[in-house]
């Protein structure tokens, strides 16, 4: 009787942690939740965050606040995360800087592979080669040719140093051969504001925040940057029509701080892949020029770790600093 007693309590103290995990996960979320965003308000990354945490919000019962964290390239906004207890209160937003990150800077606190739990993808930002309207260049081959007979005296503006923006940029400066003066800013917003008012002359920004300006003729678009042309421009071509090869994108998705229990973590994937399948939320993502990228969270880590390899090519073969 002893022995059986025995048994009984150890199989009862080993299940315990499970069934704890468990009752926290059914029992999540019972405050709201941080959304933490490594770019300013008004650009691209905070549409698309205001849009999926409403959504969240609605599914879990509990407010979603966005956190603008901008600076370092989006290395404070990681840190802030893999610092956060991994209790599913405090969640990322993932950029493609962030993979750019990894390379770019020696010595970050944090390891984003190691340190960020990832969650789930939320969209694809369509890439657009644009430029002031007093640059007389229409095309990627005369704006080749106008940087050529003009080196270093054209600015090229982006949404930070190391981000993106702008190591699309320097991608493009290597394959073509040109001399482009970089000037790095806290965001896409603040970079338009310059680009509009003429400050500075040329930018790679996601169609998300440039393609009202493109539409009202205040910036003029020379070529997308991805594979394929986009559908609301259908007539500016893809920058590989005359830079063979070259191909530049942004992503984004979810993370979560090391630790986070698997149990929140497949709650908040659901949630999200859930809304990035719904109509209405595909018809808002559409409407700021996005598509909704849906993966596991295994599959959204092996997908980071791509891109990570992926950028750190670039970045070797390109030079690429911080500034």
């Amino acid at each position: 009787m002893h022995r059986r007693r025995f048994l009984q309590l150890s199989a009862t103290a080993t299940a315990f942690p499970s069934l704890t995990r468990i009752a926290r996960a059914q029992a999540y979320p019972s405050q709201p939740l941080r959304w933490v965003v490594g770019f300013p308000p008004g650009g691209g990354a905070d549409t698309v965050s205001r849009i999926m945490a409403r959504w969240l919000s609605e599914r879990l019962g509990q407010p979603v606040v966005i956190e603008n964290k901008p600076g370092a390239s989006t290395n404070i906004s990681v840190q802030a995360v893999a610092n956060a207890p991994p209790d599913g209160y405090t969640i990322l937003f993932i950029g493609a800087s962030a993979a750019v990150n990894v390379t770019l800077f020696d010595n970050l606190p944090f390891n984003l592979l190691r340190d960020i739990a990832p969650v789930s993808g939320l969209i694809d930002f369509p890439f657009v080669l644009i430029v002031h309207p007093s640059v007389p260049a229409r095309t990627v081959a005369e704006l080749i040719a106008y940087a050529k007979a003009n080196p270093g005296k054209i600015s090229m503006a982006s949404f930070g140093a190391g981000s993106s923006s702008h190591v699309a940029g320097e991608l493009f400066k290597t394959m073509a051969g040109v001399n482009l003066v970089h000037v790095p800013y806290r965001g896409s917003a603040s970079a338009l504001t310059d680009m509009i008012s003429g400050h500075v002359q040329v930018m790679f920004d996601v169609m998300t925040s440039a393609l009202p300006h493109i539409r009202s003729g205040a910036l003029r678009a020379i070529a997308v940057a991805g594979k394929n042309r986009f559908p609301g421009l259908p007539d500016v071509p893809v920058i590989a029509d005359t830079v063979a090869g070259y191909e530049a994108n942004s992503w984004c998705g979810l993370g979560a701080p090391r630790g986070t229990p698997p149990e929140i973590i497949d709650r908040l994937n659901r949630e999200i892949n859930a809304g990035l399948k719904n109509p209405a939320i595909i018809e808002q993502l559409a409407k700021v020029s996005t598509t909704p990228i849906i993966f596991t969270p295994a599959e959204f880590g092996a997908f980071m770790a791509s891109e990570v390899e992926k950028w750190g090519k670039v970045i070797k073969v390109a030079g690429v600093r911080p500034e």
